[in-house]
C-alpha cells in the first residue's frame, strides 16, 4: 500500500499552535496524515517521546498502531530490530521513540512525561484524563475524532484556550481514496445525520444515535453466564461477525468473537469448534438458509432467527430496553456501536429505518438476543361484568385474550 500526499497531509503539516485538533469524517485521513507527521517528526528530531494514546490496547492495534506499521513499511522505513513488541514502541535511528499506550483511567495518565502527545479518538476518553496527558506534555499536542456528538473540547477546551489550531477535514480532503468507496460514502447524502458527521464532517445531534449509554468493560465477569451466539454472515463486501451473549446481574454482556471477510462456511465451522463451549446455541440470519444448513451439517448447534415485519425494528427496541456492556476487546462492535445512527428525511427528521452501514457486529448480537429473557406476555383487563351495580361487590374482570395466563 502506497501513502500519497494529500490536502489533509498538507492541512496537517500547516498546523502549528501547541494544540493541533482534527475533526473530520469517515475516510479523510485524520489518523494517517497525524501519524505521517509523527513519523516525520521522529526521524528529524532527536531522542524524543512521542505517545500514541487511545482507550484501549485492542483499539490502538486494530487503528492506529496498524497504521504506523503500514506506513512504515510502505515507505521502507520499518526495521524489524527497532519495534518492542511488548512494550509497543518503535525506537528510529534519531533516538525518539514512538510508543502506543492504553490510558482509560486517570491513574494511567499519570506516566513518564512525554514530548508530543497524539490521542486518537479523542471523544472516547474522558476530560480529566486527556488534561492529565496535555499537562505531563512538553511540546505538541494532537487530537483526532469523528464528530458524532459535542464533548469536552467543544465545551471545556476550545472555549478557553488561545492555543488551539481547529480543522475539519472530510473524504474530498483524502485524493488517495479510490472511487468505489467515495461512491459508497455519496451514496448517504440524503440522510441528513449520517451526511452531517461522516460525509461533511460537522458536529452532528446525538439524537440520531440509536444506542446509548452501553459500558465498556475490561472483562467478561467471572459469574457471567454464556447464554448464546449470534452470528451474521459475510464474505466479500461484508465481514462475518460472531458475538457472544452472556447474562449477567440483569443484564447483557456482549463479547466480539469474529470480524472478517471471506471466510467460507467450513472456516465458520471450524473457529466456532475450536471456541470454550462449542456447543453453545447460535441464532444466525435467516437470510442464508442454505448457509445454516451447511455449518449445521458440521456438528454446530445453529439456528435461524425468525424474521417478519418489523423484526428489525422490534429487536432494536429490545435491545434498548436492556442494559448492556461490551468487552472493551470488541473493537469493531464498539465502532458499530457509536455510528449506529437511524435515517433522516431530507429535512432531517428521524425514520424507524437504521441506516445501512457498517452493523455486521450489532446485527450478529441483535439475532443473538432474539428471544433471550423475553417478558412473559400477560392478557390485560378490558372491562368487568356482573356484580352490585352500585358497590362493585361480586363483579368480575373481562379479559382480552382469556386463553392466556
Amino acid at each position: 500500500m502506497q501513502f500519497k500526499d494529500t490536502t489533509a497531509t498538507r492541512k496537517i503539516f500547516q498546523l502549528k499552535k501547541r494544540i493541533r485538533a482534527v475533526s473530520g469524517g469517515t475516510s479523510a485521513s485524520k489518523t494517517i496524515s497525524i501519524l505521517i507527521w509523527c513519523i516525520d517528526y521522529a526521524q528529524t528530531v532527536k531522542g524524543e517521546l512521542i505517545s500514541v494514546v487511545s482507550e484501549s490496547y485492542p483499539h490502538l492495534e486494530d487503528g492506529a498502531m496498524r497504521d504506523f506499521m503500514n506506513i512504515m513499511k510502505s515507505q521502507g522505513y520499518w526495521r524489524d530490530a527497532n519495534w518492542h513488541s511488548t512494550k509497543h514502541e518503535y525506537t528510529f535511528g534519531t533516538g525518539t521513540v514512538i510508543e502506543f499506550v492504553s490510558v482509560d483511567t486517570y491513574g494511567k495518565a499519570h506516566g513518564p512525561r512525554r514530548d508530543v502527545l497524539f490521542v486518537n479518538e479523542a471523544n472516547n476518553l474522558s476530560y480529566n484524563i486527556v488534561d492529565q496527558l496535555i499537562t505531563r506534555t512538553r511540546k505538541i499536542v494532537w487530537l483526532d475524532w469523528n464528530p458524532s456528538e459535542e464533548f469536552w473540547f467543544y465545551t471545556e477546551m476550545l472555549p478557553n484556550r488561545t492555543d488551539v489550531d481547529f480543522i475539519t477535514l472530510t473524504y474530498l480532503d483524502n485524493e488517495a481514496l479510490d472511487t468505489v468507496t467515495v461512491s459508497e460514502i455519496e451514496s448517504h447524502r440524503n440522510n441528513k445525520n449520517w451526511w452531517t458527521v461522516y460525509g461533511l464532517g460537522q458536529l452532528g445531534a446525538v439524537e440520531g444515535r440509536i444506542y446509548k449509554d452501553w459500558a465498556i468493560i475490561d472483562e467478561i465477569p467471572h459469574e457471567a453466564r454464556l447464554e448464546r451466539r449470534g452470528l451474521d454472515f459475510g464474505y466479500s463486501h461484508d465481514s462475518a461477525a460472531l458475538v457472544d451473549i452472556y447474562y449477567y446481574n440483569g443484564g447483557y454482556v456482549w463479547d466480539q468473537r469474529l470480524y472478517q471477510l471471506g471466510m467460507f462456511n467450513r472456516q465458520l465451522a471450524d473457529f466456532i469448534k475450536n471456541l470454550d463451549l462449542p456447543q453453545t446455541l447460535i441464532k444466525a440470519d435467516s437470510a442464508e438458509p442454505k448457509a445454516i444448513d451447511e455449518i449445521r451439517s458440521f456438528g454446530i448447534n445453529i439456528q435461524p432467527v425468525e424474521k417478519g415485519a418489523d423484526s428489525v425494528k422490534n429487536g432494536i427496541s429490545y435491545i434498548q430496553a436492556q442494559r448492556i456492556s461490551v468487552t472493551k476487546s470488541s473493537v469493531d462492535l464498539i465502532r458499530e456501536y457509536r455510528g449506529y445512527m437511524w435515517k433522516t428525511d431530507r429535512d432531517g427528521r428521524i425514520l424507524p429505518i437504521p441506516e445501512d452501514g457498517k452493523d455486521d457486529c450489532l446485527d450478529a448480537g441483535r439475532y443473538g438476543m432474539e428471544k433471550l429473557m423475553a417478558p412473559p406476555v400477560r392478557r390485560k383487563i378490558v372491562g368487568y361484568t356482573g356484580g352490585d351495580p352500585t358497590t362493585g361487590f361480586g363483579r368480575r374482570p373481562v379479559y382480552d385474550d382469556p386463553l392466556l395466563p
